[in-house]
């Protein structure tokens, strides 16, 4: 009997180390994809008598596979739908996965849009988010839903308010001409051009004249093209607003003036469109008067201009922040949050389930998705245009095959001697 259970242990560690070959190998294959995980077989030795017993061992098996969560390098990919995650947690996808559906968990980030906007991984899953709420003032809903991005044409945007950070020269000489609209550069100091946008979000070149009038004192004059504008002239330029300037011998904004009506009709658009022109805090309301325009003895110059309308847009483009928050970016330079990825906590990784496919599923030994956003409650950071590889050491498995091998060859032996020992038995009776 002792003979044959040699034997039959030698069985067992063939077996055993098959296995370990097939965990082996499965991660040898598995060098090149993303965000996979390495895993390791796990022995135990087999008793053949009661716990406690003194007697030999009957050989081994092979208990489980051990799955590795380390990290894996970053690969920067410059694909702004890719992400990583660098330390513990799971981007959350959902969908029908060989007959199965409901939540899945990945570590590989290669994201794409599908035609209808909504964000998905490489197998067409529905990466799943906190949506934004676009009445709640950028925040975003605390349910669990699929990130869709809009596809359709977002609307414009009218222009409500133009400002100007600017420089007027102190020493400058006023016109001798009068102000004359038909005549703007020959009778003012300085100029500056924006385009503005209407109701149906056609933009409309807009251009502002300074003009001295005395010391420290300045008029200011809008101007639109007479075609675009209700009731102008087919040709040349209308004065749509303007208004008086006042400086301090500082050379600070004192005082704004407007003597327009602060509204335009532009064609074909919303009527009385409110358009305000913000030239800084003038020191007489209170302000600084330096944060804006100001009348240095320098030359006339345009530190930074803007206005807060924009015209009708399409998607071009996503943007992934580093909270997780995914972006529209579109034709127009407006970027729009669509909502914010969902990052899955587990109390045990190792007790996850493969599911194939780079994903994983929630098991009683893994416990259930503690979700939240990226960066909290321990979960990691988020990283875009990037991709996190598979964490297998390719010398190592080679070192694991060599180890197995060996193993494998000792227990043949085991098995051969055995049947020598038995052959030298049956001899005796000869």
């Amino acid at each position: 009997m002792t003979i044959l259970s040699a034997m039959y242990a030698g069985v067992s560690g063939l077996t055993a180390e098959t296995g370990a070959l097939g965990v082996v190998g499965d991660n040898v294959a598995n060098t090149s994809t993303i965000g996979f995980k390495e895993s390791r077989a796990v022995f135990a030795d087999v008793l053949g008598t009661a716990v406690g017993g003194h007697e030999a061992g009957s050989g081994v098996r092979m208990t489980r596979t051990q799955q590795i969560f380390a990290q894996g390098a970053l690969v920067n990919t410059g694909q702004a739908t890719d992400v990583a995650l660098s330390g513990d947690g799971f981007l959350v996808v959902d969908g029908v996965v060989d007959g199965t559906k409901g939540n899945f968990y990945t570590r590989a980030g290669q994201l794409t849009l599908k035609n209808d906007g909504t964000l998905v991984n490489s197998e067409g899953l529905a990466v799943q988010g906190y949506a934004a709420d676009p009445t709640a003032g950028g925040k975003f809903s605390t349910s669990l839903s699929g990130l869709k991005l809009l596809s359709a044409p977002i609307a414009p945007k009218p222009t409500t308010e133009m400002k100007v950070s600017a420089n007027l020269d102190s020493s400058a000489t006023a016109p001798t001409l009068p102000w004359d609209p038909a005549s703007p550069g020959a009778t003012s100091n300085f100029a500056t051009s924006m385009t503005v946008y209407d109701s149906l979000g056609n933009g409309h070149a807009l251009d502002v004249y300074f003009r001295q009038t005395a010391a420290g004192a300045w008029d200011y004059h809008v101007l639109a093209k007479g075609s675009e504008v209700a009731g102008g002239p087919p040709t040349g330029s209308v004065e749509i607003d303007g208004g008086t300037l006042g400086f301090t011998t500082a050379g600070a904004l004192d005082t704004v003036t407007p003597t327009g009506a602060g509204t335009v009709d532009f064609n074909g658009a919303a009527p009385a469109q409110a358009l305000k022109l913000n030239f800084g805090s003038p020191k007489a309301a209170g302000g600084t008067g330096v944060d804006g325009l100001t009348q240095y003895s320098s030359p006339s110059s345009v530190g930074s201009q803007s206005q807060d309308g924009y015209a009708s847009g399409a998607l071009s483009g996503v943007k992934i922040d580093a909270d997780g928050t995914v972006n529209g970016v579109y034709s127009n330079g407006q970027t729009i949050a669509a909502g914010q990825l969902a990052i899955a906590k587990f109390q045990s990784n190792d007790g996850l389930g493969r599911a194939g496919h780079n994903l994983w599923v929630a098991t009683r030994e893994s416990g259930d998705a503690a979700l939240g956003g990226v960066g909290q409650g321990g979960r990691g950071a988020l990283v875009a245009g990037t991709l996190e590889q598979s964490n297998v050491d390719i010398t190592q498995q080679f070192v694991e095959l060599i180890s197995h091998q060996r193993a494998f060859q000792a227990n043949s032996k085991t098995i051969t001697t055995a049947d020598q020992m038995l052959q030298e038995l049956m001899n005796i009776k000869q």
